[in-house]
């Protein structure tokens, strides 16, 4: 199976994250920063042609040979489709209509989640908002995994079947480490999502159904697009629990590479946060960064300091004191 991965415990830190006071620190320093915290115009655009793109290829797959559409399903789908959740993030934070008209965002996020194939956009949004609150808060962010997840994929073979099966750790950790009750929201999105799928079974038979979820299941699992899951936030270097890429496949990605930057500005849609690094280069080039995400693959798999257990974690006090 592999050496076992050298960590045995998460990497328990005492100080509040640093995104906080660097937004303190840039906004006093850059006002002019503000000014990006306004909608992306082109988001609703660029999802709807999207969720089209995925609707033809439907029409097209449905006469394939199975391991064709496996294959279109990896190579394009799995694009698309991990693209368009890429787009429900930015929707979550209300980047294609603003704060004032979160309904809208709410829903353009249901359409965006149309060819994920099952409903996923208004849970994210549920338990996005702890992420960035409670970046790596204990029993409150559900993006690091649990204690399970740290013992076992603890292999480079394990880790590698982690990484393969990250939609469903994605799905059912949120019910583990956090659960909460079902909003009408997510009623309404899984109903939605049900008449959507039907509704191409019924018109185009099996195999687009397949397809479509397919396209997540590999598009989200062992993926070179899925290496931002683990460029995020996993700890690469000790003390750095975020970690910002500025390669090329932010061009698809809705700019989730820029991640420091997010995470100091959640309120900045991804169109403009590479203006963000441009405005107060001072607070960013000097940081770690990553170069390729499938060479962050790579090295997660291989190097025994990197695993499930490579997280930052804190425990805050609104959690403990159940204020």
């Amino acid at each position: 199976m592999g050496n076992s991965a050298g960590r045995s415990d998460f990497e328990w830190v005492y100080t509040d994250q640093p995104h906080t006071q660097r937004r303190k620190e840039i906004l006093a320093k850059y006002p002019a920063i503000k000014a990006l915290m306004r909608p992306d115009p082109n988001l609703k655009w660029t999802v709807l042609a999207m969720v089209l793109a995925q609707l033809l290829a439907c029409w097209l797959v449905r006469g394939l040979a199975w391991r064709w559409l496996l294959f279109w399903a990896y190579t394009l789908g799995g694009c698309v489709n991990h693209s368009l959740t890429l787009a429900i993030h930015d929707i979550s934070h209300n980047a294609a209509f603003g704060t004032g008209c979160a309904a809208r965002n709410r829903w353009l996020a249901v359409f965006a989640n149309l060819p994920v194939g099952v409903p996923y956009a208004a849970s994210f949004k549920k338990y996005h908002v702890d992420h960035h609150r409670y970046l790596g808060g204990d029993g409150l962010d559900v993006d690091v995994p649990t204690r399970l997840e740290g013992w076992f994929f603890c292999t480079p073979t394990r880790k590698v079947l982690w990484l393969v099966l990250q939609p469903f750790f994605y799905s059912l950790r949120p019910l583990c480490v956090h659960p909460r009750a079902v909003t009408r929201m997510e009623v309404l999105n899984a109903l939605v999502q049900l008449a959507a799928d039907v509704a191409i079974f019924a018109l185009w038979g099996l195999k687009p159904v397949v397809y479509l979820l397919a396209s997540s299941f590999l598009g989200l699992g062992l993926h070179p697009i899925s290496g931002h899951f683990v460029a995020e936030h996993y700890m690469f270097l000790k003390g750095h629990e975020t970690y910002s890429y500025y390669g090329p496949l932010n061009w698809i990605t809705f700019n989730v590479g820029y991640h420091v930057e997010h995470h100091d500005f959640p309120s900045i849609p991804g169109c403009n946060l590479p203006l963000v690094r441009k405005i107060a280069p001072e607070y960013y080039d000097h940081l770690p960064q990553h170069y390729s995400w499938v060479r962050v693959l790579w090295d997660f798999v291989f190097q025994d300091s990197l695993g499930p257990y490579a997280r930052v974690k804190r425990v805050y006090r609104l959690a403990k004191d159940g204020l």
